[in-house]
This record gives structure tokens, sequence and C-alpha cells, in this order.
């Protein structure tokens, strides 16, 4: 009778937790119940993947006396709020004298590991940037200075290097293989304080933050000093360098992203060996392509990088491209988003011909690109503005645009082929978007070639249906979406 009360009992506690509970029989020695029955246990990959973590701490070098001494967050405080005077880098503290020297001040502290057993160490760009002297710390509390072999701040990866041997080095993972729900571990050391380690789950994987690279999100907490040091998956593979977090406060608020390991990998066998990294670059400023653009232009679904600027000369003009297109395929692979374009163009090797597959007024187009290689870009100057007196003038339409033909020398001045300029908007355009001086080419997918095809195109409009409509404005190129009226 008890054995059955008992099994009947245990049958009703695994119907409400979901854990399985031992049965003990009358009488026998009693058993230990799993007291946590389901969970993951982090111990092992923790023992095997710790030792790789190390503590990173910068330093950089200042004039002693020079009133560096106070960073300037703290000093902009004290000056804002209690009014006290704070000397200044011009003015040596007590007034009078110069800078008696330098010395070494701490600038922050970061995270890392061991990547190849000779030394070599995988951080973030920004926890090394600018410092004069970088010190490594092993979790033996062995302490080297490090040499800097390389930094990307674009994928805010960095190389670094120390003099020892025989280091235990992590097991790089494939990231590509990655899930959101499993479950994951932060190690590193957080406020300072070395081999801390967090647990949680992927949230969602190809998180665009506006950066280059898509990262891994999480729920692992990450705080100031995390950065730079290995997301670990169950297996005790790095999957992950943690980067940055989402905050309004300045510490963890359950959000926290992470650089995919594949990507981290590729740049730093790039820095290891030539100490910076080298793109592919095909010369356009891009932007996304909303729901409204997509059903406009018959795109179906809101895909693709929308190039508003091309750059003269570059790779992707002497290929064809145009202001207006819309980038879906870049060397056999798909542009979901904007930002996949420029991360698939700069895995592309400089001067290797690549198909890009582009929609261009309604029509689906391949374009062979010569990738060039990338270089710091440099801010496009605004091209003149037109002088010459128009030609022709239309009447309003149903857009609310009045438009004007562009002669020869100015079509040569703004580097286009075809287009009319805007004289004047009325009040539904100007509230939509258009202004004097934009330059229309094209209305929904029909290229626009002179003020009076401009308002036959607009007389045939339906009413009330947004229509894309591409306008240059400067260097750039834009889609407004305009509602024709009765």
């Amino acid at each position: 009778m008890k054995k059955v009360l008992l099994t009947y009992l245990s049958a009703a506690l695994v119907a409400m937790t979901g854990a399985a509970v031992p049965v003990q029989a009358a009488g026998s020695a009693p058993q230990h119940a799993c007291v946590a029955c389901g969970l993951p246990d982090f111990t092992g990959l923790v023992e095997k993947a710790g030792p790789s973590v190390v503590n990173i701490r910068t330093y950089k070098k200042v004039a002693v006396g020079s009133g560096d001494e106070m960073d300037e967050q703290t000093r902009e405080l004290l000056r804002r709020f209690f009014g006290v005077p704070i000397p200044t880098p011009d003015t040596p503290k007590g007034g009078k004298g110069a800078p008696q020297g330098e010395e070494e001040r701490p600038t922050g502290v970061g995270s890392g590991f061991i990547v190849s057993p000779d030394g070599y160490i995988m951080t973030n760009a920004h926890v090394v940037d600018g410092a004069d002297e970088i010190m490594v710390t092993l979790t033996d509390k062995r302490e080297f200075k490090a040499k800097l072999i390389g930094a990307d701040k674009r994928t805010d990866v960095a190389l670094v290097k120390i003099d020892a041997k025989a280091l235990p080095a992590v097991q790089i993972g494939d990231s590509s293989k990655v899930k959101a729900g499993e479950w994951v571990v932060a190690i590193g050391s957080p406020f300072g304080l070395e081999n801390t380690v967090t647990a949680g789950i992927v949230s969602a994987k190809g998180r665009d933050t506006g950066d280059y690279t898509p990262f891994i999100q999480t729920d692992v907490a990450v705080n100031p000093g995390n950065s730079g040091g290995p997301l670990i998956d169950m297996r005790g593979n790095v999957i992950g360098i943690n980067s940055q977090i989402y905050s309004r406060t300045g510490g963890f608020m359950g959000i926290s992203f992470a650089i995919p390991i594949d990507e981290a990998m590729r740049v730093v066998e790039q820095l290891k060996k030539q100490g910076y990294v080298v793109r592919g670059k095909i010369g356009v400023q891009i932007d996304s392509v909303s729901r409204e653009l997509a059903e406009s232009l018959g795109l179906g679904q809101a895909r693709g990088a929308l190039v508003r600027v091309v750059e003269k000369g570059g790779a992707a003009d002497k290929a064809g491209v145009q202001v207006g297109d819309i980038v879906t395929r870049f060397n056999g692979k798909p542009v979901e988003r904007a930002n996949d374009l420029p991360r698939l163009v700069g895995e592309t090797k400089p001067d290797a011909t690549v198909p890009m597959q582009v929609l261009r007024m309604g029509k689906t187009m391949t374009l062979n690109v010569k990738v060039g290689e990338w270089v710091m870009d440099k801010k496009p100057g605004a091209k003149p503005a037109v002088e010459q007196k128009p030609e022709a003038v239309s009447k309003a339409n149903a857009l609310g645009v009045k438009v004007i033909d562009l002669n020869e020398a100015q079509k040569r001045q703004l580097g286009v082929s075809s287009g009319v300029l805007v004289e004047a908007v009325r009040n539904g355009a100007a509230r939509d978007g258009l202004r004097v001086g934009d330059v229309i080419l094209a209305v929904g997918n029909a290229a626009v070639n002179s003020a009076a095809q401009f308002n036959a195109i607009s007389a045939e409009l339906p009413a009330g249906k947004q229509v894309a409509v591409l306008v240059r404005r400067g260097d750039a190129g834009l889609y407004i979406l305009l509602r024709p009226q009765n």
C-alpha cells in the first residue's frame, strides 16, 4: 500500500512540475532526487574554455600636471553642477608651470581569449583603441605586455599577441549553425571581476543594429568589462565575441550582442597576415527598401538594397549600375536587407568580377561588376547647383508637381541622362517629401524623359493609390511615395 501511494504521489508531482522523482521502495536505502532535472550543467564547458579567457587592461600616457588626471566626463560634471573650475591641459594644476613628464594611467578593462597556443589573443577593437600599453592577465595570474597586431573598427575585432608558448587555446565553433533558443555562456571580466561566468540563450540571429556585421543577440548578462570575451555554446566552442549591449542605464538590461565567430576569424586571419583588412568595394551608397516601396514597384516583399548614390568612376558605375536600382543578389547570394550588400561585397576579393542582380524599372537584369578595393571613404562633394535657365515648363498635374525639361548642359552637370526638374510643389507632394530642385527620374517603373511625358504618366495614375517616384537630390537618389489626387 505504501509503495502504491508513493508511486501515485510521484506521478502527481511529475504532472505538476514536469520533473521526474525517483520512487523509493519501502525499507530500501534513500535515493537522492534530481535537483535540477532538465537544466543544463555548465561546469564542464567552463572548465574546458575558462583557462583560455584573459583579462585585458589598457593604459595611456598622459602628461603629469596637465589636468588629464581626471576624465572629461567627471570634469564636465563638476563644472556644470558645482561650478568647480577644473584645470585643463592648457592650464596645468596650480595655475603655473609646465608638465613635468609623462606617466601611464589606466584607461579601460576588457576581456579576450586565446586563439592559438603561441600567444595570439582575440578581443574587441574598442577595448584596445587608443591604448599606449596593453596588459594581459591569464587565469594562472601570469601577466604579459601585449603587442597590438591589428584592429578592424568596422567589425570591432582586434588581435594582440603575448610572448608565451603552450597556452590553452579555445575551440572555434561554427556560428552559422547557431540556433535561436540554444543555451550559451559568456566568460569575461565585468567591472574588472575576472573569470566571471554568465549564461542565457540565443535570442536571435543576424540582428541588424546598423553596424557592418549582423550580430548574435542573447540574453546573457554582459556588462562593461565583458567586451572582447567569448560567447560559448554547450559543446565548449566559441561562437562569438561579446561586443555590445542595449542599455538605457549603462548596465545590462537583458539584451546583448556578439560578433559571429565566422566573420571574426576571417578578419583575424588578415590581421595576422598583414595587420589590416582588405575588403571589396563597388562604390555605392544604399538604403533599405520599405514595404510600401516594394509594393509600389512590384517587388513583392520588402527586400534588397536601394542604390542612392553611384560613385563616379567606381566599380558599380563602370558596370552600369544606376541610382534607383534595387540590388537583390550579389555574387549568387540573396540580398534580403540593405546591410547584407556591404557584407557580401566586403567578403569578395578585390579585382574579382562577379554577377550582381538588380531590379530597374520593373525589370530584373544581371550586371557583371569588377570589385574594387575598399579604403577609407571620403565624403562625396556636393554637385554645383543647376544655373542655366530651364527651357520648358509643365502645368500642375494629379501629383501636384510642376516640372521643367533639362537641357543637355544641365544633364551633364547633374550626371543624368534623363529626368525633369521640379519647379513647384503643391502641399500634398511637399508633405510627402518632394522638394523644389529635385530631379524626377522615374514614376513607378516608367523612366521620365520630358515634362510632357511626366504629365502624361501622371494623368494615368489611379487616384488615391501611392506611386513611387525616383528622385535625384544632389548626389543621392531616393524614392518618394506620392498619392495622386483627383
